[in-house]
């Protein structure tokens, strides 16, 4: 059963509490009710001009002979990541990156977009469920409890209301939310707010000016619903974060039409890795393409400059977590068909191998990369799953229909923070990876000279087996939904296990 396509690994916002405006996205399961996005062309001042990324040695800043190539194949330089070798060039030329991979010292080079700067504009539109105020007065939290806790089954499923019981976390510990934007207004967000390892990323070059981070009025709650799933503090307000000690900040490099484009995920590692960012959390992949395949020219040098970010994060500290996606791909299979990219043009279904074909940050080397599972503890309906690719599982989430959760919870989706002071519902595998990610952030604040393999190391040899789920009809139509290969202990639906926040503080 196959969810619908969405750049954040995201889901239905259900708003809760007092202010209750509509929000809309979509929610990737059985029971949505969606329309596809539309697109309007915005007005650039070139609709020519394209953004690229220019590989070359590491290290080092791009040479004079380089520097010269580009100027002379129509590019100018944007910014330049000397540590990791990557610079960020616009240019107007249609042949500058066919020029520009001649050029001695360039190891590789692509554009990062198939519209013009700036891209098109996209409008989600949905309808949203919202919780009246007498459901939302029932919940009854008991003592030490914040008052939307009890709607949050997934705290338990990780064993974090028993961890918390131990340890919140560690305030010298920081987890990056590389997302659409992080409300750090939000009164569960403010008391853990980390201002120095904030920043916006959209242009590839980073704006530090007070509040970039923040989502704008008109743009995806995604981010700051993420930030709440991992560190929403404990303070008798709304709702608990799965490490409500630790601090979060906000990396925003989604523009405002929703594309995370190369050139800002770069810069968002990068900034991570130079502020002590100890985790990572990415839920989305990177547009345009849903799959970056090495053949082609383009998206290799795509691969590539992500890949030099999520290392070099790694060797400064961090961990780095990625939500798997929601469209309930085997990843492991022989192929998988495409038929999204790329999607800030006109998509083009294409047959690709996921051997040499990657999500990412998701499939990348060193990535911990997150299944989603549901309130009854199985794989959720839309989360991919792969023997091999998936490393470990996290309640992201399901159709209540489905899986539904044991009362007082009321939603099988996940409760989060969202923009405004308020809170909501969402589901996906983008719910699922702020849990690892608060896990790892647990393990963090136990063990503070952990390095980043270490930590991964803990949070696997934590997580709790999970047995595959075959047959698995999870909505029970008497059709095989999903096939789960492997072991207890490392399996395609749940990896090494569901996280476990209770070991992570205790062991």
């Amino acid at each position: 059963m196959t969810a619908p396509h969405s750049r954040h690994r995201r889901a239905l916002v259900i708003p809760v509490g007092m202010a209750m405006a509509t929000t809309l996205a979509f929610l990737p399961n059985a029971t949505a009710t969606a329309v596809e996005p539309t697109t309007a062309a915005a007005t650039a001042a070139d609709a020519t001009s394209l953004s690229y990324v220019v590989n070359v040695r590491a290290g080092h800043g791009p040479s004079k002979h380089v520097k010269k190539a580009i100027a002379e194949a129509g590019g100018t330089i944007v910014t330049s990541y000397d540590q990791i070798g990557v610079v960020v060039v616009h240019s107007s030329n249609a042949d500058f990156a066919r020029t520009i991979r001649k050029v001695r010292g360039v190891e590789s080079a692509g554009s990062t977009r198939t519209a013009p700067l700036p891209a098109q504009s996209t409008t989600d539109v949905g309808t949203p469920k919202v919780l009246g105020a007498q459901e939302v007065s029932a919940a009854r939290a008991a003592a030490g409890q914040d008052p939307l806790e009890p709607l949050q089954w997934d705290l338990p499923a990780i064993k974090a209301d028993k961890a918390h019981e131990k340890s919140l976390g560690s305030r010298k510990v920081t987890v990056a939310v590389i997302d659409t934007g992080v409300d750090d207004t939000h009164p569960d967000i403010a008391p853990n707010f980390d201002r120095a390892a904030s920043v916006n990323c959209v242009t590839g070059k980073p704006d530090t000016a007070d509040g970039a981070w923040r989502p704008g009025a008109a743009e995806s709650p995604h981010g700051t619903h993420v930030a709440g799933e991992i560190a929403a503090a404990k303070n008798g307000v709304g709702m608990t974060g799965v490490a409500p000690g630790v601090k979060v900040s906000g990396i925003k490099v989604s523009t405002p039409a929703g594309f995370f484009y190369t050139e800002a995920v770069v810069c968002g590692f990068v900034w991570a890795a130079e502020h002590g960012v100890d985790v990572t959390n990415n839920s989305y992949y990177t547009d345009p393409w849903y799959f970056n395949c090495k053949n082609d020219p383009d998206q290799k040098a795509l691969v590539e400059a992500i890949t030099r970010s999520t290392k070099y994060a790694e060797r400064k500290g961090a961990v780095n977590v990625a939500a798997a996606g929601n469209e309930n791909y085997d990843l492991s299979a022989d192929e998988i068909t495409d038929p999204v990219s790329p999607n800030d043009t006109t998509p083009t279904e294409r047959v690709i191998d996921p051997s040499e074909c990657y999500d990412i940050p998701t499939q990348l080397p060193g990535v911990v990369t997150v299944a989603a599972t549901g309130a009854k503890g199985l794989k959720s309906s839309f989360s991919n799953h792969g023997l091999g690719v998936v490393d470990i599982a996290a309640p992201g989430g399901d159709s209540t229909a489905y899986q539904t959760p044991a009362p007082p919870a009321t939603s099988g989706l996940i409760l989060g923070t969202l923009p405004g002071g308020r809170w909501g519902y969402m589901a996906g595998t983008s719910m699922a990876s702020p849990h690892v990610a608060g896990v790892a952030a647990l393990i963090k604040s136990t063990h503070p000279h952990a390095t980043p393999g270490m930590v991964k190391a803990l949070l696997y040899a934590q997580a709790d087996a999970t047995s595959c789920t075959n047959p698995y009809d999870i909505n029970g139509d008497g059709k095989v939904d999903a096939v789960c290969e492997g072991p207890k202990n490392r399996n395609g639906f749940y990896g090494w296990g569901m996280a476990d926040a209770l070991d992570a503080v205790s062991r």
